[in-house]
């Protein structure tokens, strides 16, 4: 008969919270990797409009080209600008979630090691149990085998 770990419940709950945490954490940094790829999308498209401009410039350009070109980079520098604070707030949100995975990684190896010393406890006392048991049964049999 072994004796229930009165703790198990808690350490289930732990184990089940840890790995919701562990999913969250994976989303938020899938999250982040394509905010990051989007802004590094716009960065590049923003040097090769760039480019652009600076060769049409090159190659002469009328007064209203040049405003549509200065408008179109100030439009991908603002977007630029929104990207990369999205990117700092996902960035944040990640490390939140870094922050309670770990805390929620502790909890469950706190309960485990209880769980596992509940255990180491069990292993002992079966073992005085059978040796015990044992020992009874040699103290039986010796009588009778000096027969």
């Amino acid at each position: 008969m072994t004796a229930r770990f009165h703790l198990q419940p808690l350490l289930d709950l732990a184990q089940t919270r840890t790995d919701e945490a562990a999913r969250k954490l994976g989303e938020l940094v899938a999250a982040e990797r394509d905010l990051e790829q989007k802004l590094r999308m716009l960065e590049e498209y923003r040097q090769e409009y760039n480019e652009r401009f600076v060769q049409a410039a090159r190659d002469g350009l009328s007064p209203d080209a040049w405003r549509n070109y200065s408008a179109f980079i100030n439009k991908l520098d603002d977007a630029i600008g929104m990207q990369r604070k999205i990117v700092e707030q996902s960035r944040a949100k990640t490390v939140e979630g870094q922050q309670a995975w770990l805390a929620q990684r502790t909890k469950l190896k706190a309960f485990d090691t209880l769980s596992q010393r509940h255990q180491q406890v069990l292993n002992r006392r079966e073992a005085r149990q059978e040796q015990k048991q044992s020992d009874e049964h040699a103290a039986r049999r010796s009588p009778g085998e000096e027969q």
